[in-house]
């Protein structure tokens, strides 16, 4: 069992594999974990790609069934989970990386390039999250019903006050396009991205594929990708040969 500490937060990770530093974000919100990246993704990215990177994954702050804990930070919930992303690679020694990441993934991946623009070489966003003008309060409203009350359970020094502030402020106070970046900041950016976008509620399409026409360096997958389940080695080898193409020599 790893972790890794910096005052009151703790994060659970895991490593497997060698080579250039790959960090990977697994999807399922805010119950973000390891094991999620394991059996719920649409293919298990530490087994493809640990023959090739050294594989870092984490489970997120406070996940339900994963074993990383801290604080809620109310006034900055994304930037607090950055600080845990960054943090880690610190205790590792790890300067620069590159980032895979599912669903909640997609916009740590646009915090991760706006707050270490010189050190995230390259990133893959598979089924991102974004925010749909039909439906702005989806991600509130899921997390509010689910995460908070059973956090709330888990942590009773913690009131569901607290929770809906900090839920309210992660997903309601910049409810446009992926919750972290302006489209400005994506318009600018220089880094490298593959988009494999998604079409359901969480994961819009329309909001993966603005990203991607914005972002200057960007890449993106066939679609769907996932249906047929054939498609996916497809996918997944376009991953490899992105992420192969941009690794540092």
């Amino acid at each position: 069992m790893n972790f890794y500490d910096r005052g009151d937060v703790r994060i659970h990770y895991e490593e497997a594999g060698s080579g250039f530093p790959l960090l990977l974000i697994a999807g399922g919100g805010l119950n973000s974990t390891i094991s999620n990246l394991k059996n719920n993704s649409p293919f298990n990215p530490i087994e493809e790609f640990k023959g090739d990177f050294r594989c870092i994954a984490s489970d997120l702050r406070n996940a339900e069934n994963g074993q990383s804990s801290g604080p809620l930070e109310t006034d900055r919930p994304w930037d607090g989970f950055t600080d845990d992303h960054l943090g880690l690679m610190d205790h590792l020694g790890i300067d620069k990386f590159m980032v895979l990441g599912f669903c909640i993934g997609g916009p740590f991946i646009w915090n991760l390039l706006r707050r270490a623009p010189d050190r995230v070489v390259a990133g893959v966003l598979a089924q991102p999250s974004g925010s749909r003008p039909e439906s702005r309060g989806l991600f509130y409203e899921n997390n509010m019903k689910g995460w908070g009350p059973t956090l709330a359970a888990r942590r009773p020094e913690l009131t569901i006050e607290q929770i809906e502030k900090f839920v309210n402020r992660m997903y309601l106070s910049n409810d446009d396009f992926v919750f972290t970046v302006t489209r400005e900041f994506v318009r600018n950016c220089q880094t490298p991205v593959l988009v494999l976008p998604d079409d359901i509620p969480p994961h819009p399409y329309a909001v993966a594929m603005e990203s991607a026409m914005l972002a200057p360096k960007a890449e993106v997958s066939m679609f769907p990708w996932k249906e047929p389940k054939e498609r996916i080695p497809l996918a997944v080898r376009q991953i490899r040969s992105f992420l192969r193409a941009h690794r540092p020599a």
